[in-house]
């Protein structure tokens, strides 16, 4: 069986929706009428709702944009086509699924479900009445590339709270991928702190409900299945949480572990395949992710286990983004405030205000290593003498983890986009030094790395400047995940790092960050800002 990742973006499930192409109408509907509009254009619906506009379309329905002539709004209807060659029964069986499709969703009463209006029969067809989300799909967005770990989390917390309340009123979505996820207009901007909103119930399963004949194709996006429903096992709430498993881990990797080239070896990795830890979403988040794509539904974690974490990404404590430069907003972060007042709310509270000018002043001017030197909002110097022998300046809601070693200090973004090390090493300590000169490590990361099997395609390229008048060395790295079959386009990362030579020892500072996309920029500024205020304590 092939373990290749390649095959095309996500096949939909069969009344799954695909945005109309121009000149390409639903199976069995002209493109046009007359004067270049669609057939049913302008057509009421119920007695009240008028067509105006074709929104998408699948092998099974259409999706329009109506207006609702009695209460004047504008929703979305959903009409059944189903092709004359499959038959009265396969009909039915297609009508009854829209049927249960807003029944299901209909039980659910929460913001991040789509609202149910109203179901009519025209024609003896079940026409499905629902709100209008403007805006567009996961999938949409994940065409552009990959989201930031917080801003996954904060897609997958809602999509969480539609299924959690969704499992209470015993429904089952079955079908949670990227195309039936929603991300409503917020200020004009799809996607970027919009509301989330989970579609498309025509496959849902009500508890008590007898399930329907199936026609032959496999119901469900082959890839979004979790292993039990796969052998034919009965689904439960943990089968949905699979799903969202696999969505989070394609939004943050660009990929999915389990697509292959055919349906059935795509259903032969779920059962078998065991994929690597996402890259870009490690901590907390890549753990959660590895739990949730457990073969076994009983050992998945739970929803509120899956809820802490994702809101522990999404929302982290003390700040509610990472440090980014201030083209994408206003400063985050809370203004430095001396360590005697860090975690002592009465004694902040109990501060006059000059006082705390006082306090501050005397703090800046006494254990400031950076002198003079502007520090940008949200950031915090962090002596790290006794360890590194230098002082640093990271945004102040990095968390700070000393290295096992004892011999280095790594300071980890919240959003597990940037991650910042710095370490002092002699090599008289190492059994096998790689060196203390740039040309060592240059020869060392175009090999691969450790063993040579660190990570794979790397692009190095190295120059010589001087720091606090010492000759250095600033190398940047461009790697892909060592894989022995990679996906068709792997995610690229990158390492900015600053190697300083002093005898036999180094120091070497590191940020890794993304090498694409909107974060790659904001990594090299962010690298340039701690390079700039990095201090060496020579004895």
């Amino acid at each position: 069986m092939t373990n290749d990742h390649g095959g095309q973006r996500d096949q939909p499930t069969s009344y799954g929706l695909q945005p109309p192409r121009p000149g390409v109408p639903p199976q069995g509907v002209p493109a046009q009428g007359p004067g270049g509009q669609a057939p049913d254009v302008g057509r009421v619906i119920g007695g009240r709702y008028r067509l105006v506009a074709r929104l998408g379309h699948g092998g099974m329905g259409t999706v329009w944009r109506a207006y609702d002539q009695v209460v004047e709004r504008e929703v979305a209807v959903k009409e059944p086509r189903v092709p004359e060659q499959l038959g009265a029964k396969v009909r039915d069986t297609v009508y009854e699924r829209m049927r249960r499709e807003a029944r299901s969703a209909a039980r659910i009463d929460h913001p991040s479900v789509v609202t149910m209006h109203d179901v009519v029969i025209e024609d003896g067809r079940p026409w499905v009445v629902m709100e209008l989300v403007r805006g567009r799909s996961l999938g949409d967005r994940l065409e552009q590339g990959t989201l930031d770990p917080r801003e996954a989390a904060r897609i997958g917390l809602a999509v969480l709270d539609g299924l959690d309340a969704a499992h209470r009123a015993s429904v089952l979505h079955r079908d949670v991928k990227p195309d039936n996820i929603l991300l409503a207009d917020s200020d004009g901007d799809a996607g970027n702190g919009a509301r989330v909103v989970l579609t498309d119930f025509g496959i849902a399963k009500v508890e008590g409900e007898q399930a329907l004949t199936e026609t032959g194709a496999f119901i469900g996006s082959p890839e979004y299945i979790a292993p039990e429903r796969v052998l034919g096992q009965e689904p439960g709430p943990a089968s949905d949480l699979w799903s969202l498993g696999v969505v989070l881990y394609v939004a943050v990797e660009g990929w999915s572990p389990y697509r292959r080239s055919q349906t059935p070896a795509t259903l032969q990795a779920i059962l078998s395949a065991e994929p690597q830890t996402p890259a870009r979403a490690g901590g907390p988040l890549g753990t959660m992710i590895m739990q949730l794509l457990r073969k076994d539904p009983a050992a998945r974690p739970s929803a509120a286990e899956v809820r802490q974490v994702l809101r522990s990404v999404a929302e982290p404590a003390g700040q509610t983004r990472p440090w980014v430069p201030d083209d994408r907003g206003p400063g985050g972060g809370s203004k430095w405030l001396p360590p005697v007042l860090q975690g002592n709310r009465p004694a902040q509270y109990g501060l006059g205000a000059s006082v705390l000018a006082v306090a501050i002043a005397l703090v800046l001017i006494f254990a400031n290593p950076f002198g003079g030197d502007e520090m940008p909002d949200g950031w915090l110097a962090r002596p790290e003498r006794e360890t590194v022998a230098a002082d640093i300046a990271v945004p102040e809601d990095y968390e700070r983890v000393a290295n096992d070693g004892g011999n280095g200090i790594t300071y980890y973004d919240p959003s597990d986009v940037f991650t910042v090390t710095v370490k002092l090493v002699d090599t008289k300590d190492l059994e096998e030094p790689i060196g203390n000169d740039g040309a060592s490590w240059k020869k060392h990361y175009e090999g691969g790395g450790n063993d040579g099997k660190e990570f794979q395609n790397p692009k190095v390229t190295q120059k010589e400047l001087t720091h606090q008048g010492m000759q250095a060395f600033e190398t940047t790295v461009d790697w892909e995940p060592y894989d022995t079959n990679p996906p068709d386009n792997p995610y690229r990362y990158r390492w900015r790092e600053l190697l300083i030579p002093d005898g036999s020892k180094y120091w070497r500072l590191r940020v890794e960050m993304p090498a694409e996309g909107w974060a790659a920029p904001h990594g090299t500024e962010l690298y340039d800002e701690i390079v700039d205020r990095f201090k060496i304590q020579k004895s």
